[in-house]
């Protein structure tokens, strides 16, 4: 039993599982030691991988790429694609493949030499002191790897969190009352975590990091991409999720949703079956993460702390080579025939589902009473046979739908009824495939009216079946045709461009809709068909799990050639991607440096390197000021600001700050010491473009709720980080079109950032502020052997390219000792960081402790003699 106490999930995240009664990897539970492990383990180094990239090159940190034919994939999922039964003897158990299993099914994309390993737990309860023989006999003889899960766990893992929370939430239904969809309960999250902790234990012991990829499937598993990923960075891990996503305004409604969008972008790429799905949860990582993506080449992607986040787009298909061979069972084509004498002389409209409230069932039903009452043509001649497989659920929910699809039933039976007809067929039990292949042959039409499902290959199936095998059927036998009436809430939806779509929920149009598919003309109906069948043969599973697997090392290219780091505590561990050679800043190397160099240039931004971004009163404390007054007393030494603030707030600031040079504005405004006039850095003094771009901004603004304008003396920024984040940075977009094309013969830039689009002068950056300051020193004869410059955001990597470029152009001593430095752990040009302000600012007392107090007469003419000179 769980601790009703225990609600910090930090240390059950991180491994700690004390305060939890069961132990091991899913042994029993009480009190009773880890049962014994007999799978070889394949992996030893735990933790980051940054310690490991100096080592040799057949270590995990090697640039050699890995041919995907010779690799393993380890297919992890809540079940197993194995049937397991207790012997008739009570002794021992007995396997097959589940040939029904889509995990099975995946393997015929997958290159021939490629490993296939399964990791997911057993549809039995297996007793402790069998697991371990159980396990060892599905991993010799099929390559399974099973999790066994204490009972108590596992009711709380899946009938609980999965089956009471997600799985509603999913198929966007909220829990308004108790009886109605679950409510959120922590003892529950608890165990989903610690259930993904489980597997994660069993992926870990036959895991090899250099080779494997890891394949997760479903809502089931949702937490597994952190606990792998925690322990190796460059892992390759793909997700595929099998049921809706929902829109953000219902995802945003569970309590751990950020542990759980945090953790899916702990992947290398996560597939969706529709673009709708896939669109709510990039929806839901802008809205709540602050996360966008971008579209390169028709590959949508998320930049997430350096690593790229794919997201795959692509229905899953059925195996056709299955669904043929069955199509040549004898017994079929008994079975066709008897259907065929039954339902001689009527129209069959056909429909399979599961029983669960989520399937539109009785909505269907009401349809095809609606139809028939509106064309009383086909009473007595259209018959609706319902199969209601009864393993949808057995809640009290579904007890409630199957007596009203009974009640719907005998109504519409007992009125439109007859001696030898029966309007409404309802089949309450589960067919055997032979049995439901029989019903897709005779049936003229499906109806899928689902208000909610993931994918739902029942009409794919349909398709097959009508077609039938080449070559079997008589020559004479007429063209095949099929009809689909589906639902638009379902995942096949938007892959059947012939089928009619319906909302289910509107009676009227679904019942006109179910009289045209059996009234069209049958040239129009095999039209529709042969445009199906095209589409369903060539999209099979295989196909599918060849294009996943193909994106999925594509997504992950770059694994072996970039340092990674891995911060963070419970699901907010992230891993860093970034260049090899970026690395912390270390105060002993770079105060070395200082020591020995005779012309320092040091240019600070302010917002975000000396005072934090989140701080409101962004007035610089006494520590900022000492610390630049000390840095500029050293006449070695010329200290800039360079910053994108006006110079009057700059100005104000630092007025107790004689010796600093500020660079205001990007650069645009430029004083060396306090006491100079501001010089201007712009060719161009005329801002008449102002007056055009100003009126384009306000229209935005007042169309755009919590935007605002702000002006300053050489550039206009618009600000939309308050605003909705998908109609703000929609409107940005169109903002930009719409300034470059009225801005067009304008001797002006227009760019975007981070919830900010600006309008400037033409060559106004900090990095053309870097090359004045250097080229300056040089014109004196005064070359800089030591050159920092810190930044935060993107205005500042102009800086660091900058004074990158210049150390080509002999504008520097060729010694120089250069630190471009960004603060946080993100992609950059710097080739250093430091962690936040703090850093920064203990760097710097540093550098001014180092500094000497007094220095020769030649060292001592400042950069504002030069320019008089």
């Amino acid at each position: 039993m769980f601790s009703r106490s225990y609600t910090n999930l930090l240390d059950l995240a991180n491994g700690n599982l004390s305060a939890l009664d069961y132990g091991g990897s899913g042994g029993g539970g009480g009190g009773r030691p880890p049962r014994p492990r007999r799978m070889q383990r394949t992996l030893t180094t735990p933790g980051t991988l940054t310690d490991l990239d100096e080592e040799r090159a057949g270590s995990v940190a090697s640039d050699v790429q890995s041919s995907l034919a010779n690799d393993r994939i380890i297919v992890v999922a809540n079940t197993l694609p194995v049937r397991c039964e207790r012997r008739p003897d009570g002794r021992g158990w007995t396997f097959c493949w589940d040939e029904d299993s889509l995990l099975l099914h995946l393997r015929d994309g997958l290159p021939e030499d490629m490993e296939v390993l399964y990791v997911g737990s057993l549809r039995a309860d297996v007793p402790a002191a069998e697991q371990d023989d159980v396990a060892q006999a599905l991993l010799d003889r099929f390559r399974c790897v099973p999790a066994f899960l204490p009972k108590d766990l596992s009711d709380r893992f899946y009938h609980g969190f999965c089956k009471q929370t997600l799985w509603p939430l999913f198929h966007y239904m909220l829990p308004f009352t108790s009886d109605h969809g679950g409510r959120f309960d922590r003892s529950n999250w608890e165990a989903y975590v610690l259930a993904n902790k489980l597997f994660s234990q069993r992926v870990i012991e036959v895991l090899n990091p250099e080779d494997d990829y890891i394949w997760i499937h479903d809502y089931h598993l949702l937490a597994l991409p952190s606990f792998l990923r925690r322990r190796f960075n460059r892992l390759r891990i793909g997700f595929f999720l099998h049921s809706p996503f929902p829109s953000s305004e219902l995802y945003r409604s569970l309590p751990v949703r950020d542990e759980i969008l945090k953790s899916l972008l702990n992947c290398d790429l996560i597939g969706f079956h529709t673009f709708d799905y896939a669109r709510h949860f990039l929806s839901c990582c802008s809205r709540m993460l602050g996360i966008e993506y971008q579209s390169k080449r028709g590959y949508i992607g998320l930049d997430y702390f350096g690593r790229t986040v794919g997201i795959k787009i692509m229905p899953v298909g059925i195996n056709m080579l299955q669904l043929k061979s069955q199509l040549q069972l004898p017994d079929l084509e008994r079975r066709v025939a008897e259907l065929r004498e039954q339902f001689n002389g009527k129209t069959v409209l056909l429909g399979v589902d599961d029983l669960d409230i989520f399937k539109g069932i009785n909505l269907k039903i009401l349809a095809f009473e609606h139809m028939l009452k509106t064309h009383p043509k086909w009473q007595g001649r259209a018959v609706l046979v319902q199969i209601a497989n009864p393993r949808g659920g057995s809640g009290k929910d579904v007890q409630g739908l199957k007596a009203e699809i009974e009640e719907s039933c005998m109504r519409i039976n007992g009125q439109f009824g007859r001696s030898g007809y029966s309007p409404v067929e309802l089949v309450n039990r589960t067919l055997s495939s032979v049995e439901r292949m029989a019903y897709y042959t005779v049936a003229e039409c499906v109806v899928v009216t689902a208000v909610r499902d993931g994918m739902n290959l029942t009409p794919y199936e349909y398709i097959v079946c009508r077609q039938g095998i080449p070559g079997l059927d008589d020559d004479d036998a007429p063209k095949r045709n099929s009809m689909l009436v589906v639902s638009e809430f379902i995942g096949c939806s938007p892959s059947l461009s012939g089928a009619i779509r319906v909302n289910p929920w509107n009676i009227d149009t679904t019942a006109e809709a179910m009289n045209e598919s059996i009234a069209l003309s049958e040239n129009e109906k095999q039209l529709r068909h042969e445009k199906h069948y095209r589409y369903v043969s060539t999209h099979d599973v295989a196909y599918w799990s060849k294009s996943y697997i193909h994106d999925l090392e594509r997504s992950c290219r770059d694994h072996f050639r970039r340092r990674c780091w891995g911060i963070g505590l419970g699901f907010g561990f992230r891993v860093v991607a970034l260049d090899r050679n970026f690395k912390k800043l270390t105060v002993d190397s770079i105060v070395a440096d200082y020591k020995k160099s005779n012309s320092r240039v040091i240019l600070l931004d302010y917002d975000g390197t000396l005072v934090p971004q989140t701080t409101i009163d962004r007035t610089p404390n006494e520590t900022v000021v000492n610390i630049m007054n000390a840095l500029c007393a050293d006449k070695k030494n010329v200290v800039f600001i360079v910053s994108g603030r006006g110079r009057s707030s700059l100005e104000k600031w630092f007025n107790s700050c004689p010796e600093l040079g500020i660079a205001a504005e990007h650069g645009y405004f430029m004083r060396r010491i306090r006491d100079e006039q501001w010089q201007i850095n712009n060719q161009c003094s005329e801002f008449g473009w102002m007056q055009m771009a100003e009126p384009v901004m306000n229209l935005y603004t007042e169309a755009t709720d919590g935007s605002y304008i702000e002006t300053k003396e050489s550039a206009l920024v618009w600000h939309h980080q308050d605003a909705d984040p998908g109609f703000g940075s929609a409107q940005a977009k169109e903002m930009l079109d719409h300034l470059e094309s009225v801005l067009a013969n304008e001797p002006v830039s227009v760019k975007s950032g981070q919830h900010i689009v600006e309008v400037k002068p033409q060559s106004v950056s900090k990095g053309f502020v870097a090359e004045k300051i250097l080229s300056m020193l040089t014109e004196n004869k005064r070359q800089a052997d030591f050159v920092l410059c810190i930044g935060d955001d993107r205005s500042d990597e102009d800086m660091f390219e900058g004074i990158a470029d210049i150390m080509r152009r002999s504008i520097v001593d060729p010694q120089t000792s250069l630190y471009a430095c960004t603060v946080g752990q993100k992609p950059s040009k710097a080739k250093y960081y430091l962690d936040d302000t703090n850093d920064v600012l203990n760097m710097l007392e540093a550098l001014a402790d180092a500094s000497e107090e007094v220095g020769s007469p030649e060292e001592s003419e400042t950069l504002s003699q030069s320019e008089e000179a």
